[in-house]
């Protein structure tokens, strides 16, 4: 027979299947299966983890002696969630306040928290969008704490006055990546003008053992200097970027708003476009033919935009977040006519409350204006796709992530509902400021596995 990912299972025909256990061995039974590629759930499945990576799914009885048995019987599992653009470093209220009220050692610790209720909201895996080295990274690796699987940016790269600048109106940018700043000395973002520091920034991020770059190409809405029509980097800056990232068997990741920018960046070789709010059929056209991805923050077309506190604590974001709704309104058009290959993101810059109503939110947004199937696609194997852009420098090279097939990590989660049919059962939510807080844990997740171990197991 052929398991759900049309490849040949390892299990035979039309039998009850036997195999022998091996140590970590466990099975799922009678689960629903969502698999992050196919627009179906294959019902009463049967899904047997050895180790850390999946081994078999088979809709016929697998028995296997001496494993652990989870039943599942009407629940669908799906692999665990990626988040494709988010910075658990940057957990206070605002950039200013990041530079001139945080010690390294608060967002650090408060990084963690983040971190763990990532974890238990049911994301596995996390590609953190800048400000974050491989401290966290190596700390949950080595079992002592709780969290998601971590592809890592670094410091953010970009020139002085761009949307990587934390520094304030009256520091000079003297020494090599601005340094003068609380944000530059802890390599949470670098203002790096021209090739040559460009280039510099990139290596140091890789020297820190980080898996991609990034980039701020253009300008933004939460920041101090920049309209967020600026393009803040040439064809040549990014290309030295982007050669850095190719040396090291890598990519890069761009921050960019515009058409323009988009296109640049694309040309350039830059592999995920950050927001990329002003996507159109030339920018689709131009990403298909590049190989290239987007990951788009959805809360940009939310009503409740204007409470964001990065946005209305500073009247010159506001005005900015005004103008570029405007121009941004034709987004949801045309992801819906081109269906690029698109990864689900939530960019939120806060602690961890305001985090897990954002991420909520956003997977209502994305449900609402792109469907649910695409919306879990984004949440699962595009951003599983993404995150193996790394390559060499992947830290995590065994297996896929973000499917539920054979040879697959065993990055799974076991939800009580459909969530093609209701993403409330991974935490949608039309609220977001007003919603009620809620714990990490939710109900509706009964099951969070990593890497083959059980983290949480309600049942």
């Amino acid at each position: 027979m052929k398991s759900i990912g049309g490849k040949l299972s390892l299990l035979a025909a039309s039998c009850a299947c036997a195999l022998s256990a091996q140590a970590d061995t466990i099975l799922f039974k009678n689960v629903n299966v969502f698999n992050g590629t196919d627009n179906k759930l294959y019902e009463n499945h049967y899904v047997l983890v050895e180790d850390n990576l999946i081994k078999a799914v088979s809709k016929d009885v697998v028995e296997v002696s001496d494993a652990q048995v989870i039943d599942g019987s009407g629940m669908t599992l799906m692999p665990g969630l990626i988040e494709g653009h988010g910075h658990l470093l940057l957990n206070g209220g605002n950039l200013s306040d990041h530079e001139n009220n945080r010690t390294i050692e608060e967002l650090a610790e408060r990084s963690t928290v983040n971190a763990r209720a990532a974890f238990r909201s049911g994301f596995t895996t996390w590609r953190d969008a800048g400000g974050l080295n491989t401290g966290l990274r190596k700390t949950i690796d080595s079992g002592m704490l709780e969290g998601p699987r971590l592809y890592t940016s670094g410091a953010f790269i970009g020139p002085t006055g761009s949307h990587a600048d934390f520094s304030n109106l009256t520091t000079a940018n003297q020494h090599f990546f601005g340094s003068t700043t609380s944000m530059a000395r802890n390599s949470v973002s670098f203002n790096a003008d021209g090739i040559t520091d460009i280039k510099a920034a990139a290596r140091q991020n890789f020297k820190q053992g980080n898996t991609q770059i990034k980039i701020m190409s253009s300008g933004g809405v939460a920041s101090s200097f920049d309209p967020w029509q600026l393009n803040a980097m040439s064809p040549e800056e990014i290309s030295a970027a982007v050669e850095i990232a190719e040396a090291y068997g890598s990519y890069v990741m761009s921050h960019a708003y515009s058409k323009k920018a988009i296109l640049r960046n694309l040309d350039a070789g830059v592999k995920t476009i950050e927001h990329g709010f002003m996507f159109d059929g030339d920018i689709a056209k131009k990403m298909k033919e590049k190989g290239a991805y987007i990951t788009t923050n959805m809360t940009a077309f939310s009503p409740y935009l204007t409470q964001i506190e990065a946005i209305n604590s500073n009247p010159a974001s506001k005005r900015k977040a005004e103008s570029a709704t405007k121009a941004f309104s034709k987004y949801i058009e045309n992801v819906n006519k081109y269906q690029p290959k698109w990864g689900f993101h939530t960019d939120c810059v806060g602690d961890v409350t305001a985090c897990i109503k954002q991420t909520d939110h956003t997977i209502f947004l994305a449900g609402k204006e792109l469907g649910n199937f695409f919306t879990l696609k984004g949440l699962t194997s595009v951003n599983g796709e993404i995150v193996k852009l790394s390559g060499v420098m992947d830290p995590y090279p065994e297996g896929k992530l973000g499917v539920v097939e054979e040879g697959a990590y065993a990055d799974l989660i076991l939800v009580d509902g459909n969530p093609l049919e209701d993403l409330s059962v991974i935490g949608a939510n039309e609220k977001w400021f007003d919603a009620e807080p809620r714990e990490a844990d939710l109900d509706t997740i009964k099951v969070i596995m990593k890497d083959g171990v059980v983290y949480k197991n309600t049942l």
